[in-house]
């Protein structure tokens, strides 16, 4: 068995999870795109090293922000430490990342390529519209599920035919895992609340560090680290550059978390499997609580009397 805890950002998936996890006895495998670099804590709302010690989490601060995890390389890891974990018990996968939780439970097929550094500057240099262009030519089928506007995907489908020279379509494919699953989602349907939520925590991030978290950041990795260009970092690295306000930053920052949590609400919202529940009720814990129970009891293996 495994239970899911999806979401948009700033809706509680973090701390439901650990109250779920120390009921179950079971350790969290995190779903987070960024989370799983080290050093990258503030911007990123890596859970607390007080948060750690009350559960085992996987996934978390383990990888190098130099080497970019792929989905393909997320998937490959997770599926072993899964049928580890289920040994012990019931893990929970935990995140916001869609790409990372679909390639698990849906078993997604996808081509082993190293990203090659030198092929993706020279199409990123082509322009994010010339590419989209070849695309369409070259995999239609591919095109049709990636944005004109998603140079990251766009790159990748036509990194995936140059080094392999089939497309990224016909290498793709779901394959889900023969264990149950139990996908939960929560919702903050109060979009002002989630609002607040989300300006709280931005200013929590100035408390925290933010700004001497980046400091130290392009200090030890470099400023062109493309970690360093994402949502919190970015606009920092705006105002330690002297383009803008740290009041503008903030805002900015502000603006960038709900676009992206509305992106991530319109992904997780298409998947019919997900069960919502509201993050601003206050029954949250007990009614998650007993569906989790529910489900576990009803894929319990029987007991085989001798």
């Amino acid at each position: 068995m495994l239970i899911v805890i999806c979401g948009a950002t700033a809706t509680g998936k973090s701390g439901l999870a650990i109250s779920i996890a120390q009921r179950l006895g079971s350790e969290i495998i995190s779903a987070d795109s960024r989370q799983i670099y080290r050093d990258f804590d503030i911007a990123t709302a890596t859970v607390s090293k007080a948060e750690l010690a009350l559960v085992r989490h996987h996934f978390v601060s383990t990888s190098d922000p130099n080497h970019t995890v792929t989905v393909a390389q997320y998937q490959a890891e997770a599926q072993p430490l899964i049928d580890r974990l289920q040994q012990q018990g019931v893990p929970l996968m935990v995140g916001g990342t869609g790409l990372y939780i679909k390639s698990v439970v849906k078993g997604m097929k996808m081509p082993r390529v190293a990203a090659d550094e030198d092929l993706r500057s020279q199409l990123t240099n082509l322009g994010q519209g010339q590419c989209y262009q070849i695309l369409q030519q070259i995999d239609p089928q591919a095109a049709t599920k990636i944005y004109a506007n998603d140079p990251r995907r766009t790159i990748r489908a036509l990194e995936v035919y140059y080094v392999t020279g089939r497309t990224i379509s016909s290498q793709q494919g779901e394959y889900p895992p023969g264990y149950p699953i139990l996908q939960i989602g929560l919702d903050c349907e109060n979009l002002d609340i989630l609002a607040q939520r989300i300006e709280h925590r931005t200013q929590q991030m100035i408390e925290l560090g933010w700004e001497d978290e980046v400091k130290y950041l392009g200090a030890k990795y470099g400023w062109d680290l493309p970690l360093l260009k994402t949502l919190g970092y970015a606009q920092m690295c705006q105002y330690l550059h002297g383009e803008i306000s740290l009041a503008a930053a903030i805002d900015r920052t502000i603006v960038a978390t709900r676009q992206y949590a509305k992106r991530q609400r319109t992904w997780f919202k298409a998947i019919p499997e997900i069960e919502w529940f509201d993050s601003n009720d206050p029954m949250l814990l007990d009614r998650v609580w007993h569906r989790v129970q529910n489900f576990t009891a009803s894929h319990l293996s029987p007991i085989r009397e001798n």
